[in-house]
């Protein structure tokens, strides 16, 4: 007697991960895209801090700076939004990458002529910023169309590994960079990224077609304004995670931004190198959140999971003002990083369920206004905080603030029962 057999079942976890490659012809050249210009983004963080502390060694400035690049970007978004869903998606990025390339390419020559003061730092960093306002809203439209719901898990889990996995090398990089050239060289890698970007995105705007938005006589940018507002009305998990991470992103980020740099370079006296570990061991931790999220099509109790990683990330961030020493730095930074992604995820993945596509350019910039708003504010605060009480002080401070927030969002019902 025969016994039919059959050939073994490709691995489950192995399928989940091919599949936006084998079911979207548009999701390669989107993923590479951002790869590519991720990667010299992650270099440019590192180096930022370094080249602000160096040409004035406080921690007000180097808020200061990073106000200065976020209040742009803050400022341009509800703009940006109007225009994402009105133009060709495509073409803003595209746009937004060739102006990116010549504000990078200014910094590094300014770099490498030995010219480039605190002052024209502020001006093109808030060119940066107001140019990422514009991207941003265009990108997270154009992600949400081609991840589909056959692939949306698996999708979003994949960018952020692979993005992870880049920023990985990317801080690493960029310490090495500044440590045996110069600032410069990492700067000017940030700007051919956007070379490699751009070329990806010619390639898309073939396959992801643009279809121009109907407008009526009365429409304008207040209407359209005020939609936007009113989709995320109807929904208590969109509108009160938003509203909260307004402050919690004040405490994290300002943290995570303005504090860590500091931390690393003035408090403990590290090298730039060791900075890079911290950071690219944020990414470990991410990627095994994004591991984690995408071996399953559906997660239950999505609500309590993803506030669960964001006190995660506050504790991590709390005990690092207890500690000196390297190692503990690294497996805290490990933790933090599970911790946001694990949000950030669950965010991503409800916002493309719950906002309809014709409108997701406002509701994402709507998003990222509501949870960045702040920001220049609380980078300014944290700075300014940390030369008055000090450094340590301000992070225990902070985080405290941000996991007492998380926790009282937890009870609400909205919240709490978002499935």
């Amino acid at each position: 007697m025969e016994v039919e057999t059959s050939k073994p079942a490709r691995p489950k976890l192995l399928s989940q991960f091919t599949a936006p490659f084998l079911q979207s012809r548009s999701f390669p050249y989107l993923w590479l895209g951002q790869l590519i210009s991720i990667l010299g983004s992650s270099v440019t963080m590192v180096i930022l801090p370094i080249i602000v502390y160096t040409l004035t060694g406080s921690s007000t400035t180097m808020g200061l700076i990073m106000a200065a690049y976020t209040l742009p970007s803050i400022l341009m978004l509800p703009i940006s939004g109007w225009i994402v869903d009105r133009y060709n998606r495509i073409h803003i990025m595209l746009f937004a990458d060739i102006m990116r390339f010549i504000v990078m390419s200014i910094i590094a020559s300014f770099i490498f002529t030995d010219i480039l003061s605190i002052q024209a730092l502020f001006v093109l960093v808030a060119l940066y910023g107001l140019l990422e306002g514009l991207f941003q809203p265009a990108y997270s439209a154009v992600r949400a169309s081609v991840f589909t719901p056959e692939i949306r898990n698996s999708a979003n889990a994949l960018t952020q590994i692979s993005n992870q996995a880049v920023r990985l090398i990317g801080p690493s990089l960029g310490g090495l960079l500044i440590t045996f050239l110069s600032a410069g060289w990492g700067v000017t890698l940030d700007a051919l990224t956007y070379v490699g970007s751009f070329i990806c995105l010619f390639y898309l705007r073939k396959l992801l077609p643009f279809h121009k938005k109907e407008t009526t006589p009365d429409s304008d940018w207040r209407k359209d304004f005020t939609e936007g507002i009113q989709i995320l009305k109807s929904n208590a998990w969109l509108w009160i995670t938003i509203l909260a991470f307004s402050f919690i992103n004040i405490c994290y980020s300002g943290i995570v931004i303005v504090l860590i740099p500091w931390l690393f370079k003035v408090h403990l006296e590290l090298t730039p190198y060791i900075y890079g570990i911290g950071i690219t061991c944020s990414g470990i931790g991410a990627i095994l959140a994004g591991l984690l999220f995408g071996t399953r099509s559906k997660w239950s109790n999505r609500g309590l999971i993803a506030y669960g990683g964001a006190l995660l990330s506050g504790i991590s961030l709390l005990l690092m003002a207890f500690t000196s020493s390297p190692f503990i730095l690294c497996a805290l930074f490990v933790l933090e990083g599970f911790g946001i992604m694990v949000f950030g995820l669950i965010w991503e993945t409800s916002l493309q369920e719950l906002v309809p596509q014709e409108a997701f350019g406002r509701v994402s910039s709507l998003d990222m206004l509501g949870s960045f708003a702040l920001l220049p504010l609380g980078y300014i605060l944290v700075g300014w905080l940390a030369d008055i009480i000090g450094g340590t002080q301000t992070i225990a401070i902070f985080s405290s603030l941000g996991i007492l927030c998380v926790i009282s969002i937890m009870f609400i019902p909205g919240v709490r029962k978002f499935d």
